[in-house]
């Protein structure tokens, strides 16, 4: 992931960089890059990460995805996949969210956490994880695909920032030793009727167990997890389609709540 882009990758990085600034889907990347090369992909998303930096965008932490077995058994993977977030990814809660901010936009619910210690150590542990985070927040993540009609792949997603959008955080902070991430139930309903529901064992068995994939991960390629950043750890269950007017409303249990408002166009 480390070497320098070719031509092809420069050209899919520039694809969905178009997309994203001109609202227009794009044709998926991967006809651009070899068959389930996560490194060339991933290269693709750094060279964007690096555009939007000296663009002056933030950095402020990374979300996890493919965090569903079943998810990954369709894309043909055995792990997860990383994306970065930015700052102005982050909606306050009560504010309404432009329909059209985030292109084909699905929403989803997860646990956000929060570090208060770097994580740069080699070889992190479980135990790093739990003494590194400040706390825990109710999360929804608004995903969307630059790729026209979701048509993905492994390498389509990932080189597509893994297919990120925005987020809200609740405001209600929790300490981890006050809560049991991995049986935390949790509810989403949109306008008041129950459309997805699932709890934190759905999330590669446990969301700390995801949280410390993203510490190996990053730590091994030399841009570690840090105080201060926020780690959205992946789906607690099924991901919903956006609506233009859509209100989302969702309980995590021992967590507290958080809701995502959608214009009407």
């Amino acid at each position: 992931m480390q070497s320098q882009a070719t031509d092809a990758e420069l050209r899919a990085a520039m694809q969905l960089r178009q997309a994203q600034e001109c609202g227009q889907p794009c044709a998926p990347v991967r006809t651009l890059l070899a068959d389930n090369d996560l490194d060339s992909a991933y290269r693709v998303q750094q060279l964007n990460t690096e555009y939007w930096q000296q663009q002056g965008r933030r950095l402020v932490g990374r979300k996890i995805g493919l965090t569903s077995k079943e998810v990954q058994t369709q894309l043909g993977v055995n792990q997860p996949d990383f994306g970065a977030l930015f700052a102005d990814m982050a909606i306050a809660e009560g504010d309404e969210i432009p329909f059209s901010a985030v292109l084909q936009p699905k929403i989803e619910a997860e646990v956000a956490l929060v570090l208060e210690q770097d994580l740069d150590m080699q070889q992190p542990t479980l135990a790093d994880i739990l003494r590194a985070t400040a706390f825990a927040l109710p999360a929804l993540e608004i995903v969307g695909s630059r790729v026209e009609n979701w048509d993905i792949r492994i390498v389509d997603t990932v080189a597509d920032n893994a297919s990120s959008g925005l987020y809200v955080l609740g405001g209600k902070p929790t300490p981890l030793s006050q809560i049991d991430l991995k049986l935390c139930g949790m509810s989403l309903s949109c306008r008041g009727e129950p459309v997805s529901t699932g709890a934190g064992v759905a999330c590669l068995g446990h969301p700390l167990s995801a949280a410390l994939w993203l510490a190996k991960t990053m730590a091994q390629l030399g841009q570690p997890l840090r105080a201060g950043d926020t780690i959205l750890t992946g789906a607690l269950g099924p991901m919903v389609t956006v609506q233009p007017g859509d209100v989302f409303d969702c309980e995590i249990s021992g967590l507290g709540s958080v809701r995502a408002s959608f214009s009407a166009k």
